[in-house]
């Protein structure tokens, strides 16, 4: 990061529940025995967009966009139902948890995020936008079969299911003991009679 610049990504926060069975997917998939960073607790999250190191002078014109797109989208509710592994389960680099319901909510989300960021400099997402909770990140192939396995075999007793009332620009901090997300602005989405 440079001077007079912030780290920046704009995510929904997962509830605590939601972190909580999270963490014990991750406890469970520790027993592989494999090398992975782990998405420490408080960290887990929806990620809609990295924007990286923002200057601070350009924080109010983000900011000031993001209301505008984001000032009348309705509320919705996602869920997570299953794990996976990039590139693919049986070569797991990033596991994570995946989304079915709320999807094409999600990436119309993101779709207008992306139009609307590009427009004020922000470069574009070349990768095609697949909704997903990144539980760690695996370090070396230590044990990567075994870890596979257990992604391949696990199956959630239940989905687990969340309404997303707000959008947020977090700010991210590294530090020797992992990185510090900060909210720096929260947009409300518009509550829908359901």
């Amino acid at each position: 990061m440079t001077p007079n610049t912030l780290r920046t990504f704009i995510a929904i926060e997962l509830e605590s529940p939601i972190q909580e069975t999270l963490k014990k997917i991750q406890d469970h998939l520790r027993k592989s025995g494999a090398e992975v960073k782990w998405v420490n607790l408080e960290n887990i999250h929806l990620t809609l967009k990295f924007l990286g190191d923002v200057s601070e002078e350009k924080i109010d014109s983000l900011v000031k966009n993001l209301k505008e797109v984001l000032l009348d989208r309705p509320d919705f509710t996602f869920d997570l139902t299953h794990l996976g592994a990039f590139p693919k389960p049986e070569n797991p680099k990033i596991i994570w948890a995946g989304i079915t319901v709320g999807k094409e909510e999600i990436a119309k989300i993101v779709s207008i995020l992306e139009d609307r960021l590009h427009s004020i400099g922000f470069e574009k997402e070349t990768r095609d936008f697949a909704p997903h909770v990144t539980l760690g990140r695996l370090h070396s192939s230590i044990n990567r079969f075994a870890l596979s396995e257990l992604i391949k075999n696990y199956f959630f007793p239940q989905a687990m299911n969340q309404n997303a009332k707000q959008i947020i620009l977090f700010k991210s901090t590294l530090t020797s003991s992992g990185p510090v997300y900060e909210p720096l602005e929260k947009f409300a989405l518009k509550a829908i009679e359901k």
